[in-house]
């Protein structure tokens, strides 16, 4: 019998991206049960969502915990019942074969808990596919890079490891900001992470994000991430990654000094760190906004 699935589906203010997400969701060509949970955070939850019959449910629930992305994951986390829980953010798209191909995985794996995914990135009208060549993902990978493809949108994971080992989504992580990369790292302390070398998602940017202009915020969810994985201080090449990001933020702040000084720091971790150049670039003048823009529409970020 296929394993039951659980799709975890956190929202706020985007009923027409939902409804399409939740279209691929129904369309998948898989045999067993997925039943999906849609929670409102900070919305009043859209009760004509809810599909009672069949095998493709959907249950509409409203965030009782912690607002915000981590409190609603974790409401629906608290709901689930099926063998497997996946994610997909309310404005993320799957490919039809997404959850069959990695029930497939998990069936070929069972030292593995957790699976995710190549992506496509849609911003703007560009598209930009982006596939890890290297299946498996450590814990050690993950401390050098933030592994962009290990999407949530991408994730499905067994039910009782998820609950009872690697636990829930830390709601106090400052703002929300780094929470999956938090607790991707949790989750590789207890097993390895594979990636399909497929796009099964599509991973839609958009011009107005909720973090794009939170600079502070941005800060002070990398410094809690450093503070809770000392770890970081035997793999230079991954701290510089994040000192870079701090200095781009503090640089889009106008706190040129303290760019300069993290700029500084970033290169003698590791010389070819670009997000130091880019700090640079922000502390001269140049608009954060269009550097950024200017990386999505090439399918990165800072």
């Amino acid at each position: 019998m296929a394993p039951s699935i659980t799709t975890i589906v956190a929202t706020r203010d985007r009923p027409e991206l939902l409804r399409e997400t939740l279209a691929a969701i129904d369309a998948q060509e898989y045999d067993g049960d997925i039943e999906t949970i849609v929670i409102f955070d900070q919305t009043d939850p859209d009760l004509g969502l809810e599909v009672r019959d069949g095998n493709r449910r959907v249950t509409v629930v409203k965030n009782d915990r912690r607002p915000g992305l981590q409190g609603a994951r974790n409401t629906g986390m608290l709901a689930t019942d099926g063998d497997l829980v996946a994610f997909c953010d309310d404005d993320d798209v799957w490919e039809p074969h997404k959850i069959r191909r990695q029930v497939e995985v998990l069936d070929a794996n069972p030292d593995v808990h957790f699976v995710g995914s190549g992506v496509t990135v849609s911003y703007q009208g560009e598209e930009t596919v982006r596939i890890r060549e290297e299946p498996r993902v450590t814990f050690r990978d993950l401390l050098r890079s933030r592994v962009f493809e290990a999407h949530p949108s991408t994730f499905l994971m067994r039910r009782a490891e998820l609950i009872d080992q690697m636990g829930l989504i830390d709601e106090d992580v400052p703002g929300g900001y780094g929470e999956d990369y938090e607790w991707l790292l949790r989750a590789a302390r207890i097993t390895d992470i594979i990636l399909l070398p497929e796009a099964l998602t599509t991973v839609r940017w958009h011009t107005a994000s909720f973090y794009s202009e939170r600079w502070q915020m941005r800060i002070d969810g990398m410094q809690y991430i450093l503070d809770r994985y000392p770890e970081f201080e035997t793999e230079p090449v991954g701290l510089a990654r994040i000192t870079g990001q701090m200095a781009f933020a503090k640089a889009s702040l106008g706190d040129r000094v303290g760019a300069l000084k993290l700029a500084k720091k970033t290169l003698q971790l590791n010389p070819k760190e670009g997000r130091a150049g880019l700090a640079v670039l922000v502390a001269a003048g140049v608009p954060s906004a269009t550097v950024v823009s200017e990386l999505q529409k090439r399918g990165r970020s800072v």
